[in-house]
């Protein structure tokens, strides 16, 4: 009566192709074996499930080392999922795609955003809407930034309001029915047109952008999408004057001063989790090789706080990120979230078509 009819065994075993039994049986069989198969689970799946394979444990000295091998577990089943397979990278793509539509519903409703007052509650209230229909949810909580917000990395808060003539910073994924997720950020103007200083900042981030995405092919380090998309950013905010010291001099062990303004990671897997194989073993993962069939995202930004007094004045309260998900290739990469525009000058032409086709 709360929840719904729930399927029979049969049906159950139909649909997951899998064996089933009774819930009530499951004590029982997680018992049977206890004195001689040593027994592993996944700790935060189920409390009620591991509270069950604890009482088991405790009865059977073979299971003294179990609990060291349920970490081991929980590193396997995260590194198993490193390599995505054609029907996963399937999933991803229909992801990408089912997010590229609810960005366009955000811009077609920017206008009613900046009409109606606490506007970036707006663009989240339309995401989730276009996520909630074309499959299960939102992948995580949505970013939409606008102005000196776009600055605060996590900012899920979304009460500001949504002003013309600032950037509006939107990360979001659609989660799918399968819950594999998008993750992918655009930075949109607010009016439909960069202001010099923002198209200045923007076109940085594009180029650190496309530097990591060129970096990214099979036998190379993850970090190398990293590098080279900061080695852009240092050295424009060498031209730029901002680094108190030479790019060079940041980009070594001992400088870091270009963290100041684009403080994070640039890349992460993507897939069931929107930090897919995060209890994958560093060796593995942010110091492993890339391999065809993993999907990573690409995604430098530079954040210009308003109160940054380091900063020009002019590029106060500006912070852009742009993000993109790829698969690795034979040869290269496949960027999965292509359907969305990123130079500026096509950003502008598409937003100014939804706006025009909405009013036709």
């Amino acid at each position: 009566m709360w929840v719904g009819q729930r399927e029979s065994l049969a049906e159950m075993r139909a649909l997951a192709a899998v064996p089933t039994a009774p819930i009530g049986d499951l004590e029982d069989a997680i018992g049977r074996d206890a004195d001689s198969i040593v027994i592993r689970v996944l700790r935060e799946a189920d409390a009620d499930i591991t509270t069950m394979v604890d009482a088991a444990r405790g009865a059977h000295p073979v299971q003294s080392s179990a609990f060291d091998r349920d970490e081991e577990f929980q590193v396997t089943l995260s590194e198993l999922r490193l390599v995505k397979d054609a029907y996963e990278l399937e999933q991803m793509r229909a992801a990408c795609e089912a997010t590229a539509v609810g960005f366009e519903a955000v811009v077609a409703e920017l206008p009613n955003a900046v009409a109606k007052g606490r506007g970036e509650r707006w663009v989240e209230g339309v995401f989730g809407l276009h996520a909630r229909h074309a499959g299960n949810a939102v992948g995580y909580d949505t970013i939409a930034a606008c102005g000196d917000h776009a600055c605060t990395l996590h900012w899920i808060r979304n009460d500001g309001d949504v002003h013309d003539g600032e950037l509006l910073l939107l990360d979001a994924g659609v989660e799918l029915d399968t819950l594999y997720t998008a993750d992918v950020t655009r930075t949109l103007p607010v009016s439909g047109t960069y202001s010099p200083a923002q198209r200045k900042v923007y076109e940085a981030v594009l180029e650190a952008q496309q530097a990591g995405i060129d970096a990214a092919k099979p036998g190379v380090p993850m970090s190398a999408i990293h590098d080279a998309a900061v080695a852009v950013v240092a050295r424009k905010l060498d031209e730029w004057g901002i680094l108190p010291v030479s790019a060079e001099v940041s980009l070594t062990p001992e400088g870091g001063q270009h963290r100041r303004w684009m403080v994070h990671g640039t890349s992460h897997h993507l897939g069931l989790d929107v930090h897919d194989c995060a209890q994958a073993r560093a060796e593995n993962y942010r110091h492993g090789t890339l391999t065809p069939g993993m999907v990573v995202t690409v995604e430098p930004g530079i954040y210009f706080k308003s109160t940054d007094l380091l900063v020009p004045e002019e590029l106060r309260g500006i912070g852009v990120r742009i993000e993109d998900d790829i698969v690795i290739t034979a040869d290269g990469c496949e960027v999965l979230s292509n359907q969305l525009p990123k130079d500026p000058d096509a950003v502008e032409a598409w937003m100014a078509g939804i706006w025009a086709g909405r009013i036709a």
